[in-house]
């Protein structure tokens, strides 16, 4: 459906430029899928080479402040790139919120639409991702202390290295149930949308890092970004936009 709704976008497109660059670009994993659809997209409108490179936003950050040659971070919270602009690593004034998360329980062969009565019943484990490193794991903590149940289930709680891995870790089996993203698992059965008030609000920002300030491929992207054919796409993909 969404390779569908990106083909015919496509065909509305304008030429590529004479000059067409290459961007290098940090996106966070629960933004995978979605991500290489607006790439394609965004190359065939511009001509411009977008270079997509995935893990959670702590692992991204991490190696950007390492000096890794990302030119534009989309991450999934707001806090990696506000601190990032303090820090000198990106350029100020230029982030802004592309997507707002949610996060659902899943399984995919368990009823978990009863949410809160699904996690007090018997079960050997839940994943989440690693809240350190990835906001929907964060999310996902403060959901079971808003349910007052984190200190009973913690001990059977399955950390992936990112809300990719988390998926992965249910639908291979090595946990019956597990904390996503809701763009992962759109149009499937089986799952509970957490209530937003339940964690903080998954704000996912976008920034331009200092090593992409003067490529044009890079702030292109970034407008790209923020046009009604992308807008569409991410809101299509289970996201609200502001």
């Amino acid at each position: 459906m969404m390779k569908r709704v990106v083909l015919a976008l496509l065909s509305a497109v304008s030429p590529s430029p004479a000059h067409a660059e290459t961007v290098t670009i940090a996106v966070a994993a629960n933004f995978t899928a979605l991500a290489e659809d607006l790439a394609e997209m965004f190359a065939a409108q511009t001509g411009h080479e977008p270079v997509l490179s995935f893990a959670s936003t702590g692992q991204l950050y991490a190696q950007i402040t390492q000096g890794a040659p990302y030119e534009v971070f989309l991450a999934a919270d707001n806090e990696r790139p506000r601190i990032a602009i303090e820090q000198g690593l990106a350029v100020a004034g230029t982030a802004f919120t592309y997507a707002v998360g949610r996060l659902v329980l899943y399984s995919p062969t368990l009823d978990v639409s009863a949410g809160e009565v699904v996690l007090q019943e018997p079960f050997s484990k839940l994943a989440i991702a690693d809240p350190a490193a990835a906001p929907y794991g964060a999310a996902a903590i403060e959901t079971l202390e808003a349910l007052g149940l984190y200190e009973a289930i913690k001990g059977r709680l399955v950390t992936g290295e990112n809300i990719s891995q988390t998926l992965q870790f249910v639908e291979t089996g090595n946990a019956e149930l597990g904390f996503v993203a809701a763009s992962q698992v759109v149009g499937r059965p089986h799952q509970w949308l957490v209530p937003a008030d339940f964690h903080q609000p998954i704000r996912q920002d976008a920034v331009l890092l200092k090593a992409g300030e003067t490529n044009p491929a890079a702030v292109a992207f970034l407008d790209f970004l923020r046009s009604g054919e992308a807008v569409a796409l991410i809101e299509a993909a289970g996201y609200d936009v502001p």
